[in-house]
């Protein structure tokens, strides 16, 4: 069998491991259209802020390692058009020009996402940058330590913007953090979460500009200089646009159905309109655990679990893939904190009645030394007010107690009720946590609402 793989990011990565670690004699080809194969984005913060010295080790696999694992890597090189009634791609080599068409049995679509260019006045001047890719990660780096940017702009403030403020903050830059939303971080976490995260971005001279449209970006001399919201205008030599993504799915129309925002359709076993073409990643939905339905949910997770069934699926091996609970974290300064499932900003969206309760408590009992009282620790749980099956949570704290939102994650997936996790059995050490911990707290918090 002859599959072909499109895209080197985490879905494509996967479903060549998926192969290789399945039926390994497989004819695998590999298209990457840049120059560098499995770059992370999601690794790109620790490589802008020093942790990781060189750019080029913020990646899965290289060309090398994969040949020699049998793989056929081809860099540098476009899936330029697909036929999928004679099963042929066609590639356009961009490192000598030629083309060619190539056959395959199964074809893999990892395409992925492009940065969303706002479409307002000024969006071609220069020093307008996004942060997704090596390419962008070596710009940014630049930028982090030339003397002439004072002022950095971020729009959007999602995990990617937030991870931008803090690199040119921790540079010693004044950030402004631009978006529509009313919080920063509001499609992550809820308000009392929020709220503590802006006030410590703040002390670093990073400011919150919500419930603000971008109307313009401004230059002189071809180089960016302010950007003007519906509310104010804002210096600006350097602007950091993470106002979302689009589907990188210009190429597919009229080859596999798409949807109203251009995102591939796809089955429970990956498969697209068409049979033998499979799709994976951020251009795609996944079935969502809280609600039984779809959503989008760009995370390197999701697209690593679909790469891993694809490779089954399209082997022979009929595997749907399992509903996730869209969970992720991130640091922001001294605070770690993660979530998972539905929150109570998002159960209106997604259409479903929620309830909630929030603790806040320390790690662990009061007479261990506490580090200067930093461990405080707040954990929001929601469920269903009627039947209190555990729909989310989100947890936070400057002790990194993230880890905790994997059992929330699949508490979720099995369907498990706050009755449940109100008496689980957790370790209890002094040095390291609470006699309940809390989730059990949380969770016969939540029953008791429910009596």
């Amino acid at each position: 069998m002859k599959v072909i793989v499109v895209g080197s990011s985490h879905g494509g990565y996967e479903t060549v491991r998926g192969i290789l670690a399945t039926q390994p004699d497989t004819e695998i080809q590999w298209y990457e259209q840049g120059d560098f194969l499995s770059f992370l984005s999601c690794g790109m913060q620790l490589y802008l802020e020093g942790t990781v010295k060189d750019v080029n080790q913020v990646r899965y696999a290289t060309p090398e390692g994969m040949t020699k694992a049998g793989v056929h890597v081809f860099i540098k090189q476009e899936i330029s058009k697909i036929d999928p009634n004679n099963r042929t791609v066609h590639v356009i080599n961009h490192a000598d020009g030629t083309e060619r068409d190539e056959t395959y049995d199964k074809l893999v679509l990892s395409v992925g996402a492009v940065p969303f260019e706002l479409p307002v006045p000024g969006h071609e001047l220069q020093n307008i940058y996004a942060m997704r890719g090596r390419d962008w990660a070596i710009k940014l780096k630049a930028k982090t330590v030339d003397p002439d940017i004072n002022n950095v702009v971020v729009i959007g403030s999602g995990y990617i913007g937030i991870e931008a403020a803090e690199v040119f903050a921790k540079a010693g830059k004044h950030v402004t953090v631009i978006d529509l939303l009313p919080r920063l971080l509001s499609l992550y976490l809820d308000e009392e979460f929020t709220s503590t995260l802006t006030a410590e971005m703040a002390t670093h001279h990073i400011t919150a500009a919500v419930n603000q449209q971008v109307q313009a970006f401004n230059g002189e001399a071809g180089h960016v200089v302010s950007v003007t919201t519906d509310q104010a205008t804002y210096p600006a030599d350097l602007v950091v646009s993470a106002a979302g993504i689009k589907a990188n799915t210009t190429m597919l129309k009229g080859v596999v159905d798409l949807d109203d925002h251009g995102l591939i359709k796809i089955n429970q076993y990956l498969q697209t309109s068409q049979p033998d073409i499979y799709a994976v990643g951020d251009a795609t939905l996944v079935p969502f655990a809280p609600t039984g339905q779809s959503a989008r949910i760009a995370l390197a997770t999701n697209a690593r679990r679909q790469g891993r069934f694809a490779a089954k699926n399209l082997l022979g091996i009929p595997s749907p893939m399992p509903a996730v609970s869209g969970s992720s974290a991130l640091s922001v300064f001294d605070y770690h904190f993660s979530s998972t499932g539905v929150k109570t900003g998002t159960s209106k969206k997604l259409g479903i009645r929620s309830a909630s309760v929030l603790v806040t408590d320390t790690v662990r009992p009061k007479f261990v030394p506490n580090n200067a009282g930093n461990d405080k620790v707040w954990f929001k749980l929601t469920f269903d007010p009627d039947d209190g099956r555990v729909l989310g949570a989100q947890i936070m704290s400057k002790i990194d107690v993230t880890a905790n939102i994997n059992t929330i994650s699949l508490a979720i997936q099995a369907r498990l009720t706050v009755a449940d996790l109100a008496y689980t059995d957790f370790f209890f050490q002094p040095g390291f946590d609470r006699p309940w911990n809390i989730m059990n707290v949380a969770a016969q918090k939540a029953l008791a609402t429910l009596a």
